[in-house]
């Protein structure tokens, strides 16, 4: 939680200090008080680019909060998915439910114990998982119902494998869908352009206080989209909880 919260002040104290330099460099540069025209024009370049600057901020803030509920979404079907396979198991018959079970259990573990990490670390699903899957989906095929009940478990089954499948994909694409360096580019050339136009104000304390603030809150929503751009590293991590209870209930049933 320290580290994060350092990185936190790091994003916001680097992107004031650079709302002033580049505030002062332009005063620096223009040198002398500008005229009234230039205040001006200063001011509706500020305006121009502030609208433009603000809309690509609030797009991919919108974007990547979307996409981190929709995992949970996603983890949370996941989740009931592999409840109602281990439970249909059961109801298909006490002969039958042991090996479907064991493998649906197994994958269970294997994604909070490995898969996981290997998110994290390598942006990667785990192969021992799709194993475990592979072995439960294995065996609902081989299935062979005796009635209509256990024609419609078997394929209640089949389709909470395949959506275990989709599931495990968008999951996947998750991390391959991370903020590319391109908007990172754009974000600061905005607080750069912005803080240049602002020379034509004069270096006061309220005007200088008003940058601060203006740097402060870009820096605050540029961590927030940095924490959710992957939601299985810090700062915004997401545990698998649903499947860790999920995984306790069927442990003890």
């Amino acid at each position: 939680m320290i580290v994060e919260m350092l990185l936190g002040v790091v994003f916001v104290f680097g992107t004031v200090a650079l709302t002033l330099a580049s505030y002062f460099l332009m005063r620096m540069i223009m040198g002398g008080e500008p005229e009234g025209h230039e205040k001006e024009l200063a001011s509706s370049v500020i305006f121009r680019i502030s609208a433009l600057h603000g809309l690509i901020l609030a797009l991919v803030f919108a974007q990547e909060m979307v996409e981190y509920q929709q995992l949970k979404y996603e983890m949370a079907t996941e989740a009931g998915a592999i409840a109602d396979i281990f439970y249909d198991a059961e109801r298909y018959g006490e002969n039958v439910k042991a090996p479907i079970q064991q493998a649906i259990s197994a994958y269970a573990a294997e994604v909070i114990d490995g898969e996981w990490q290997s998110l994290a670390d390598k942006g990667r699903l785990s192969p021992k998982a799709w194993v475990h899957w592979d072995g439960a989906y294995q065996q609902v095929l081989n299935l062979v119902p005796a009635d209509k009940r256990q024609e419609s478990l078997r394929s209640q089954m089949l389709e909470r494998l395949h959506d275990i499948s989709q599931s495990r994909t968008k999951r996947e694409s998750n991390v391959a869908d991370s903020i590319d360096s391109i908007f990172w580019f754009a974000a600061l050339s905005g607080v750069i352009f912005i803080a240049l136009a602002y020379y034509s104000y004069p270096p006061v304390r309220r005007n200088l206080l008003l940058l601060c603030l203006f740097g402060a809150y870009t820096g605050i929503i540029l961590f927030l989209i940095y924490a959710f751009s992957n939601p299985y590293q810090p700062p915004a991590a997401l545990a698998p909880g649903p499947l860790e209870r999920v995984q306790q209930q069927i442990s003890g049933g």
